[in-house]
């Protein structure tokens, strides 16, 4: 683990809060532990609302272009579902065609053995300098901190992983890493870390740019290795790919004379024109963009065009047994877009880093337990499937239909059985006292009655704020509010005094006085007055609602595009910084 002075400030104010984990996969606390000291950051919230507002809007726009998006939507999840079911199949055909075209195929169990291979064919080639397109796979396997162990310095050369590198930080975000810095933050980070950086550099989106292009230059021309991970293989041809947007994944793809590949086992299509279907919806997803500026597909070697030697590592790293899971499996469909986080309303407060994994969010909420298999109290990756308001807007906006409301409620269950056989916690010891009560009507009844006095306790907004263990538990992360002073028993019984639901009332519904349901409607909400106990009523901005749907109903506006000459290989927009 790499060992950096935690917190201190430095040029522009920007401060490294986590240190360099060896296993990226679990490398914080528990999620509730993790959020509690990310929701103190209040320069990284911000950071990150914009963030996510921003893309989460371009997105919205992008979609609604497209009349055809739910059949797409539709065709690649049953591309998906096809893979899961064809899985060793395909990447054993994979393998052959890559084979046939010249690549070297390597098979890697886990995390280590991968690491180990890609070492190996470095080492070989007698370099200790290489460059780096952005990859999940090799944060993954926590490539670049085995490298450096080892003497060989791995330069990433997309800019978002560049300044999370710069920083020795972790990513936050699986499309945009940096996604939680700011531009002060990285003309700061780049001035402090960055030996070549202007002495007068400011914190112009252009002038940051041109710094990092100089800056990387150099990498690109002089290196003879590069590693890269990709976005999807095609099965029927061999052929690799990598979606990105500035230029530098073309860079490394086409200029040293060896490339190696990092991929996970589920990154398959079946055929070729599988592709079409994905490169319509990974960019509308991942940026809001109508395609990628840089769709590079390579097939084995080619003489005269590209590397000379391409090695082709497939691993599986926890992926079979996510597949033996019925339910989980959905998870492995997943193609990186980041939509999920950028709708999230638990991401958009807490930030990536809460989550304690490389793989953040909801998306991170079900792989990262799947993978790691860890389950069981004592891991604190345990505790990710409860970091959600299973408000489902991650679920609505996912361009492959992963179910991940279902999942994740599904692996809360495969925590608490884990549970089941372990020493019984305070939870357990409540849900069994308290079964009788709940499973007799006279007795719920009675105890109904006898919660009417936690009105003693609340203040004058209803709510309780603090009450002793094990209470404590709860309102040491939420509000209890206080009983009603009337049950739902007693209310049915005053408002159904034969059981059912009064004509007056149905005719009402019909009439637009209530809900067709007998229920009457519920008051409009005060124009002038906040909600008490929302965000607003507390002084703070308003956060995304908790049920996040509605931003995908109704996106905030942006400013309409205005045209703008042609960006040079390298580039990259205000908003990516």
């Amino acid at each position: 683990m790499t060992q950096v002075f935690l917190g201190m400030p430095h040029t522009g104010g920007w401060r490294t809060e986590v240190e360099q984990p060896e296993d990226t996969l679990r490398w914080g606390p528990t999620f509730p532990e993790g959020a509690h000291k990310t929701l103190a950051n209040t320069q990284m919230r911000r950071n990150l609302g914009h963030a996510t507002r921003t893309i989460r809007s371009k997105r919205a726009q992008r979609v609604a272009e497209m009349p055809d998006w739910e059949d797409l939507r539709n065709a690649a999840e049953a591309v998906k579902f096809e893979v899961a079911s064809r899985l060793p199949e395909l990447l054993e055909q994979f393998e052959a065609n890559v084979t046939a075209r010249g690549g070297i195929v390597h098979w890697a169990r886990d995390a280590a053995e991968a690491n180990r291979i890609i070492t190996d064919i470095i080492a070989s080639k007698g370099v200790d300098d290489i460059v780096k397109v952005k990859s999940m796979a090799t944060q993954e396997t926590n490539l670049n901190e085995y490298l450096a162990d080892r003497g060989i310095t791995a330069h990433e050369t997309d800019l978002a992983e560049m300044i999370v590198q710069l920083a020795d930080d972790m990513p936050s975000h699986i499309v945009v890493p940096a996604i939680h810095r700011n531009r002060s933050e990285v003309r700061g980070i780049f001035l402090d870390r960055m030996e070549d950086a202007p002495a007068d550099l400011s914190d112009d989106p252009k002038e940051l740019t041109a710094a990092a292009r100089s800056h990387l230059r150099n990498k690109f021309l002089h290196a003879s290795v590069a590693v890269s991970g990709t976005n999807m293989g095609v099965a029927e041809t061999g052929t690799v790919s990598i979606f990105e947007s500035e230029g530098n994944g073309r860079m490394c793809l086409t200029l040293p004379d060896t490339l190696i590949t990092l991929m996970g086992i589920e990154k398959l299509v079946p055929r070729f024109q599988d592709v079409e279907i994905f490169s319509q919806l990974l960019p509308r997803s991942a940026t809001g963009e109508r395609m990628n500026p840089y769709t590079s597909m390579w097939t084995g070697v080619t003489e005269g065009d590209g590397p000379k030697e391409f090695h082709l590592v497939l691993m599986d790293n926890g992926r079979t047994k996510t597949l033996a899971d019925p339910v989980g499996r959905q998870a492995l469909a997943c193609i990186r877009c980041g939509s999920c986080m950028n709708i999230c309303p638990v991401y958009q407060h807490t930030g990536g880093h809460a989550y304690g994994s490389v793989y953040p969010g909801p998306i991170g909420s079900i792989i990262t337990p799947q993978l790691t298999q860890g389950l069981a109290d004592d891991d604190p990756v345990h505790t990710l499937p409860f970091a959600s308001s299973l408000c489902g807007a991650c679920g609505e906006v996912c361009p492959v239909k992963i179910d991940i409301p279902t999942i994740l409620v599904h692996l809360r269950a495969r925590s608490v059985d884990v549970k089941r056989r372990m020493v019984p916690d305070v939870w357990d010891v409540a849900m069994n006292v308290s079964a009788p009560v709940m499973s007799k009507s006279s007795l719920w009844e009675a105890a109904s009655q006898t919660v009417k006095a936690s009105a003693l306790l609340g203040g004058k907004d209803g709510k309780i704020g603090a009450l002793p263990f094990p209470a404590s538990l709860w309102t040491g992360a939420r509000d209890l509010p206080v009983a009603p002073s009337e049950t739902f028993r007693q209310w049915w019984r005053r408002t159904h005094p034969e059981g059912e639901t009064p004509l007056s009332q149905v005719a009402g519904a019909q009439t637009g006085r209530g809900h067709a349901d007998g229920f009457p409607a519920d008051p409009p909400p005060s124009p002038d007055k906040p909600v008490s106990g929302s965000a607003s009523a507390d002084g703070e901005p308003t956060p995304a609602a908790l049920d996040a749907r509605s931003a995908i109903n109704n996106p905030e506006p942006i400013a309409p595009e205005t045209s703008a000459p042609q960006a040079p290989a390298g580039s990259t927009s205000e908003e990516e910084l």
